[in-house]
């Protein structure tokens, strides 16, 4: 397997995708190209989790696909640093408000498309993964890939994804943000703090919440979905995930939806290789990324011989 990073934006370092790439062998595909995944972790716009990167590309390698694992634009590169600058008082980067993050995901199919011959990479085939904030990021970019907010820096024919993977997403902000409301103090701040970084506001607009919503923007050229989320998710409710469904059945876009009755928000893999503690370990949810992959085959078989 190749392991490289690269880096997306020359002001900010902290924005990059490391790629995961198959060797190719006669005992394999023998120079056929394969599919591949981009993954986008959570983090709430503020930081990208570590948990929701490495070892779900090394799972998608596991079926027998490329893997990336974007890290696009958010306050700070990791938890830890984000810890710190809740004690100090984060000051929001310009660079981080919407849709600064679906640019990020079309530079990384821009680069898939480049080195489609020297990494072996099926373009027709390109899925997208992603993980509360990062599955907000996916199916925001699901539903704008085709529209000029990318289409006017980017070149069209190489940013159509084939299908995407959502987990626990936000999908819906004007929802999202009445339900809030409700929630405790800590969690309010959180999500002010979050609106601040990716909207530039604490206060967004309808319209701003509007444009990265993506349940209320799916249309006929919105790819197929798998969509996965937990009943006992206390941070985004279950609704966000249904809500996205509603939308692609109503458009006859073909989906698969599955909500587990337990589990805590930030499952991951929900195995012991992306568990901080023992809740992120859940024997049913864990099924999610099976179910994927059984998924996957219906649109991503790989190009072997009879």
């Amino acid at each position: 397997m190749l392991v490289e990073k690269y880096g997306l934006d020359n002001n900010c370092p902290q924005v990059d995708v490391t790629a995961y790439i198959l060797d190719d062998s006669p005992e394999l595909l023998n120079g056929k190209k394969r599919p591949a995944i981009i993954i986008c972790p959570g983090g709430a716009y503020l930081f990208c989790s570590d948990r929701e990167g490495e070892a779900v590309a090394l799972r998608f390698a596991a079926m027998g696909y490329h893997a990336f694992v974007l890290r696009y634009h958010v306050q700070v590169n990791e938890r830890l640093a984000l810890e710190e600058a809740f004690q100090k008082g984060i000051v929001p980067r310009e660079d981080t408000v919407f849709p600064a993050q679906i640019r990020d995901i079309a530079k990384v199919f821009t680069l898939l498309h480049d080195k489609e011959e020297e990494w072996l990479v099926d373009t027709d085939k390109i899925a997208l993964c992603g993980f509360s904030a990062g599955g907000n990021n996916v199916t925001n970019y699901a539903v704008h890939w085709n529209k000029s907010i990318l289409t006017n820096e980017f070149n069209k024919a190489k940013l159509q994804p084939a299908a995407v993977i959502a987990g626990y997403p936000v999908t819906d902000y004007i929802s999202h943000q009445e339900a809030v409301r409700s929630q405790d103090e800590m969690s309010q701040a959180l999500f002010k703090t979050a609106n601040r970084v990716f909207f530039g506001t604490s206060e967004p607009t309808a319209d701003q919440l509007l444009q990265a919503s993506s349940a209320c923007l799916v249309d006929e050229a919105t790819p197929p979905m798998f969509i996965w989320a937990t009943a006992g998710d206390r941070l985004v409710g279950v609704d966000q995930s249904t809500r996205l469904a509603t939308a692609l059945a109503i458009q006859k876009i073909p989906f698969e939806l599955h909500i587990f009755e337990e589990g805590e928000h930030g499952l991951a893999l929900a195995t012991q290789a992306t568990a901080r503690k023992a809740s992120h370990i859940d024997s049913a949810a864990r099924r999610w990324i099976d179910l994927a992959e059984i998924w996957l085959e219906k649109r991503f078989a790989l190009p072997l011989e009879d």
